[in-house]
């Protein structure tokens, strides 16, 4: 039958993708990677050494997860070609279908894995902490920036990631005039990293009485959560460390003690603040984590050859230096710049369907 002809060379196509990947993602090594991990973790005393340990099971698990993944793959494709195959010899129509279906599925299931295979960069894996900040726009702006914490916060949630949310500047009127939160989960940072940049909404604003059309910018920035062995000495000599009352939401408790907390890095005058936290302590240590996190990127950019790949140019929060257009009205459209992907249905976008974003940026950084 023409029919299983067709699926055939479509699955030999993607089966030969498919050990190519394999062999990109050095499977065999991975495989021997864990035989060796696995045997230092039999060994007597392994667990009296929890620094070692707090290594050895992270790569272990991941590695792991990256292997039976792609294991798993292989079967599926595998399995699938053996029932093309009886389909084929018993001419079955309904056996074609089936077969049909689950070239589709295998297809969507080599695409994730390909495009975690993309994430190979030296901090992909780690958490990602997200700074937003309302531009050019006033209330507009402050309205549309808090219209992009929700759509990153939908985003992470429905993609299996914890969102935690570190400090907030509420606006004059509506809005955020700024947002620093945290996304945990693997491969964090190298997801979100792309969508480092300027953001540019268009829409007849709900806050001009005239019903004027409006365009408001808020910009994004994405820097890896650094671990123990990234972590930057800070003296605490260059340290200035003031405490405040809360603002904005969160009850008497908040309002009523100096539970906020401002670090200045006095060297570089990087500022960070954390208020979410219900006590001092809690949002000192936050803060920290941020400064951490915030001197690490800046220690980065001294690398200039890294920092091209990595970062990107800096860019006014304004006109012409968008990476991305969100349009409301006259018409519905989400456009990339960068990669030409774009979207029709706008209120999905903000709902969190990011992801056509995500993989095209991911895409196009090998191509």
């Amino acid at each position: 039958m023409l029919l299983y002809e067709d699926l055939k060379r479509e699955l030999n196509v993607l089966e030969d993708s498919i050990r190519e990947m394999g062999v990109s993602l050095d499977i065999a090594g991975k495989e021997a990677r864990i035989r060796e991990l696995e045997a230092e973790i039999a060994k007597p005393g392994f667990w009296d050494d929890p620094a070692r340990a707090e290594k050895v099971m992270p790569e272990l698990s991941a590695l792991k997860e990256r292997v039976e993944r792609y294991r798993a793959l292989a079967k599926e494709a595998e399995d699938l070609a053996v029932l093309c195959e009886l389909g084929a010899e018993a001419e079955d129509a309904e056996t074609a279908h089936e077969v049909a279906a689950g070239l589709a599925e295998l297809k969507r299931n080599y695409e994730d894995l390909h495009l975690e295979a993309l994430l190979a960069g030296p901090y992909d894996r780690l958490n990602a902490i997200l700074s937003l900040h309302a531009g050019a726009g006033g209330t507009e702006a402050q309205d549309w920036a808090e219209m992009l914490l929700r759509m990153y916060t939908r985003w992470a949630e429905k993609s299996g990631f914890k969102v935690e949310l570190w400090d907030v500047l509420p606006g004059e009127e509506a809005g955020i005039k700024s947002a620093t939160f945290l996304v945990s989960g693997p491969n964090a940072y190298g997801y979100l990293k792309g969508e480092r940049g300027v953001h540019r909404l268009v829409r007849h604003s709900p806050f001009d009485a005239a019903g004027r059309r409006h365009t408001s910018f808020a910009s994004l920035d994405v820097i890896p959560e650094v671990n123990q062995d990234m972590a930057v000495e800070i003296r605490p000599e260059d340290l200035k460390i003031d405490t405040y009352r809360s603002g904005g939401a969160g009850g008497q408790h908040v309002n009523k003690t100096d539970s906020a907390v401002r670090i200045t890095h006095l060297p570089t005058g990087i500022v960070v603040t954390c208020q979410n936290e219900r006590s001092q302590h809690a949002n000192r240590l936050t803060a920290m984590r941020i400064l951490q996190a915030r001197l690490f990127d800046l220690k980065r950019k001294e690398e200039e050859a890294k920092l091209n790949a990595l970062r990107g140019e800096q860019q006014e929060i304004a006109w012409g230096s968008q990476i991305r257009s969100y349009i409301f009205e006259p018409y519905t459209l989400v456009k990339d710049h960068r990669t030409g992907e774009q979207m029709g249905n706008v209120q999905a976008v903000m709902d969190g369907e990011l992801d056509p974003f995500i993989k095209a940026y991911l895409r196009s950084q090998v191509n």
